[in-house]
């Protein structure tokens, strides 16, 4: 499929911007070419930072929001002790990962779902999926709305108990060692009451449940991650796959003060490149000094008619390079998670996870997470109750919620397909 994008961007003073990237792509298939404009994968510009004035010689520490449980989780296992997890993991039964499940195994093993060590136990998917939130040892409660967990079948199940083991292996989609998943819990995977109490509808035709629950065994397997190795891509968009606590040594070497996350899953438009700047000029008049912008594109499982990753990373390069976005206070970076389109329950997770990075302003728009109704054609979500569940959820009171309110012009033909 040939995919050609033309943005039009309206700025204040009335220019008119226009980028158009042209890629050839395939959903299951893709290559990207990136340009030239990083020089190390934690320096989002090709232009300095400027250096703010101290009378210590002491990098200054931003004002970064704490992470969840209070520590951000790390679940690598450091190179020094990798020869010897490496060994232990191949004497032990063994469960094959899927494209999405190494995506989740990404999403644990960096922090974003801190304080989740691991795939869900049952205790922890039971307070997920009935009240969205775990509560800690102390008795704080965090917020934790989707359920992250790993699907087996009876085979494997029965594998893995005629073994009498407490830990297994995972291996990933191309039959490399991944990680080491120890004191293992199975326990019984009902699908239709996940589906129900995560969508809120069992209708046919949800993306996720299609992709992965209704193919996926009839058993959850739990337990605590240790990742052999950082998990690469090697698609040519490494570089932009930033951990939490890149982000946030990121948001210390700027000198951030305040950090506003923006995720989206398709191209940047007229509509968000207003929103970015005008939220930016809004936290300098609240008395912020140098605010940054996380711009955070989804970069997991997404439905097949959304425009492909490496075509819109290419598109937010040319955002950055033509200045419609400020590099110096803006940071590109890929959120692995895979896409759930699970409306308010979803766009709960998403909030989360930029608490993890640092984040404490988080732009929410209308219907965040959501989609048309797979069989009505209607939304399959209230457009509003995104926003408003945001500003009572549980555990994300430290986040500050800032509505989509700028108008935008609209322009005819921003996206063909030939």
């Amino acid at each position: 499929m040939s995919l050609t994008i033309t943005i039009r961007l309206q700025h204040a003073n009335n220019f008119l911007y226009t980028s158009t990237v042209h890629a050839t792509s395939t959903i299951r298939k893709r290559r990207f070419h990136p340009k030239p404009i990083y020089y190390t994968p934690l320096v989002i510009s090709n232009r300095k930072t400027k250096s703010w004035p101290s009378e210590s010689p002491l990098m200054v520490k931003s004002c970064l929001i704490e992470a969840d449980g209070g520590s951000l989780v790390d679940l690598v296992v450091p190179e020094t002790k990798r020869a010897s997890k490496i060994a232990e993991a191949e004497a032990l039964p063994q469960v094959r990962l899927t494209r999405i499940d190494l995506e989740w195994v990404q999403v644990i093993c960096e922090g974003w779902a801190s304080p989740l060590k691991g795939f869900m136990k049952e205790g922890e998917y039971l307070q997920s999926l009935h009240f969205n939130c775990l509560r800690m040892e102390d008795g704080r409660f965090v917020n934790m709305s989707l359920p992250i967990v790993l699907a087996i079948d009876e085979e494997v199940k029965d594998r893995i108990i005629g073994a009498s083991t407490t830990s297994v292996a995972l291996l990933g989609p191309h039959d490399d060692l991944v990680a080491i998943l120890s004191s293992i819990e199975i326990y019984k995977h009902n699908k239709e009451e996940r589906i129900a109490r995560t969508w809120g509808t069992t209708a046919p035709g949800l993306p996720y449940v299609e992709e992965v629950i209704t193919t996926a065994g009839n058993w959850l397997i739990g337990g605590d991650l240790e990742v052999l190795k950082p998990i690469k891509y090697n698609d040519g968009l490494d570089n932009y796959r930033l951990s939490p606590k890149q982000l946030r040594d990121e948001f210390d070497r700027r000198q951030a003060d305040a950090v506003f996350a923006f995720q989206l899953r398709n191209p940047v438009h007229n509509g968000h490149a207003l929103l970015m700047n005008d939220t930016r000029t809004r936290l300098l008049e609240m008395g912020y000094k140098n605010p940054i912008l996380l711009l955070h594109p989804l970069g997991g499982f997404t439905k097949a008619d959304d425009v492909p990753l490496d075509v819109r990373m290419e598109q937010h390069s040319k955002v950055l390079e033509d200045g419609v976005l400020d590099p110096e206070t803006t940071i590109v970076s890929i959120f692995p998670s895979p896409m759930h389109y699970a409306g308010p329950t979803e766009v709960q997770w998403h909030a989360k996870a930029r608490i993890n990075a640092g984040a404490n302003f988080y732009i929410v728009g209308r219907d965040p997470a959501g989609m048309g109704h797979p069989t009505d054609k209607r939304d399959l979500y209230d457009p509003d109750h995104g926003k408003k569940v945001l500003s009572m959820a549980p555990g994300l009171e430290k986040l500050n919620i800032l509505p989509f309110k700028v108008a935008a012009a609209i322009y005819p033909n921003l996206m063909r397909l030939k």
